[in-house]
Order: structure tokens, then sequence, then C-alpha cells
């Protein structure tokens, strides 16, 4: 038997950045402290939620990945506490700019950089502004408690992300997240939507999923955006086995048996079954099969 205990957090966040940082630590410290392993903290932590507005001043905020001090603070914690950290950070490199990931290993080493690939642009989340699309690829990444898989919020919304780090031996995923109101709408309420498509990502691959979110009301110049919390755990059928609520700060966890889900895959043969040779229309844009 492979037990893991997983966490995900949530918090509000403003501009004192060394204060996010703090709260993030403790949060990942009191997740630690019941039993985590994995934590995963929301996207982009830092500060706030900066994609609300296009500001060219706010480029500033990104930072290579080597040598990036909040990445290094991050390691030394993961280290310190013996727990994998998914980190969500504004990354430059050269003359480009990805909304990306590091996942750091239970001895403080960064395995590698994730850099989304689904950026959205849309009224309150004009991340295309900021982010180019992300060249890594989906990653998975062998760590001391398993081989995990991590997107990046708008990432969750698309099967097809899920279904890769899947087929690439992911045994649970991590969607570090910021969404809330939006700002076109105020009448949307997007979170049991939001949920129900990653827990069908978690039901279609047998493969728990974490999601973190941040909580509170952050104002830009162009919008505002409440953001709804509601992080939560799904377990390998999609059901929801933990849940924060949507304006406090939380710490939530779950454990999971990973040598049991990987024989409940196999016996289910959701994987054995699939039929790649078929899905040549997920390969365009417009669902058509291009002449040979």
């Amino acid at each position: 038997m492979r037990e893991v205990t997983v966490a995900a957090t949530q918090m509000a966040c403003d501009w004192d950045r060394h204060a996010n940082l703090d709260n993030a630590e403790a949060l990942v410290r009191e997740a630690a402290g019941a039993g985590a392993q994995v934590v995963l903290i929301q996207e982009l932590f830092e500060t706030p939620y900066f994609c609300v507005d296009q500001k060219q001043e706010y480029f500033a905020l990104a930072q290579p990945a080597e040598g990036n001090p909040v990445l290094q603070r991050m390691s030394a914690l993961a280290a310190e506490l013996n727990v994998v950290l998914p980190v969500s950070f504004f990354e430059r490199a050269n003359n480009a700019h990805y909304n990306s990931l590091a996942m750091i290993d239970a001895d403080g080493r960064s395995l590698g950089v994730y850099r989304k690939s689904h950026i959205p642009d849309g009224p309150g989340y004009q991340e295309k502004f900021y982010f180019n699309p992300g060249d890594s690829g989906f990653r998975v990444w062998q760590t001391r408690y398993g081989t995990l898989g991590a997107g990046i919020c708008w990432d969750q919304w698309f099967p097809e992300c899920a279904r890769a780090m899947a087929l690439m031996g992911a045994e649970i995923l991590f969607y570090p997240t910021a969404i809330g109101s939006e700002p076109q709408d105020p009448g949307l309420n997007s979170k049991d939507h939001w949920q129900r498509t990653m827990q069908g990502h978690a039901a279609a691959n047998l493969t728990p999923l974490v999601a973190s979110n941040r909580i509170g009301r952050e104002e830009g110049d162009a919008a505002g955006i409440t953001f709804y919390g509601s992080s939560f755990i799904a377990d390998a059928t999609g059901a929801k086995v933990a849940e924060a609520d949507e304006d406090q700060r939380s710490v939530i966890t779950a454990t999971f048996d990973l040598d049991a889900l990987r024989a409940q895959r196999a016996s289910w043969g959701l994987f054995r079954d699939r039929r790649p040779d078929l899905y040549g229309p997920l390969m365009t844009l417009d669902g058509g099969v291009a002449d040979s």
C-alpha cells in the first residue's frame, strides 16, 4: 500500500508581497502539520491577480526560474518539512514571459518547470497580454510521494490536458487556480461548472485531483473580481472528498492509496480500450480530418 496525503490551500492576496509569501508558508506549515505530503498553493500567489489590467509595469513582476527568490524560499520550506510543493510563479525567459509552475520535491530540488499551455483572454482575465503560450508541453514528475501532474488554471477546462498527464503516468492531478466573478456578467457564478469540469477529469482518468483557488475581492483599474475559493479535492471517481468555503482561508486534506488506484485503473479498462487511431479530429481546430 502506497498512501499519500495531499492538501489544497486558499488565501486572499494583496500588494504586500512579503505578507503573501508569509501567508503561503503558514498554509504549507499548517498542511504539513495535518499530515500532508504534497501541498498545493493557488496560482500566482505572490501578488493580486494582476491580469485584470494591461499594464506594462507588471512585467517587472516576472523573474527567471533560475535563482528565483520565491522558488528558493519554497525549496527550503519543502526540504525542511519533507513535502512536495507545486509552486506557481510569473516566469521571465529572455524576452518571453510565462505563467509557470515549478515542481519542488520533498528534498527541496526543483524537478522542472511547466509553462501554462492554454492562455485565456476575456474581461477580467487578460492573460494573453502577459503570457506566451507555454512551450514545455504537458508534464509529470516522479516525486518522493508519487508521479504527479500539474496544469494551471485555464488548463483545467481542457480534458486533453488531464488525459495527457494521465497517459504520461500521473497518479494525482494538481491545478493552481485564480477564478471568480465575471466582470461582464455579475450574475454569472461559474463555481459549480468549474468544479464539475475537473471532477469529470478525475472520473474519466480514475485519478484523484486537487484544485486550489484564491479568495477575496481584488480591484483593478479595468475590473474587479470576487474570487470564490471553493478549493477542493476529488477522488478517482470524481466525488468531492474535501472542499473549502468560498471566502475563508483554508487548508483541506485527503489521503489516497496509489497502489489500489493503479489496480483500479487497470481493471476498469479505460486506458486499455482507448482508440487513439480514431482521434485525428482532436489534432485540428475545427474537428476536421486533414487530407493525406
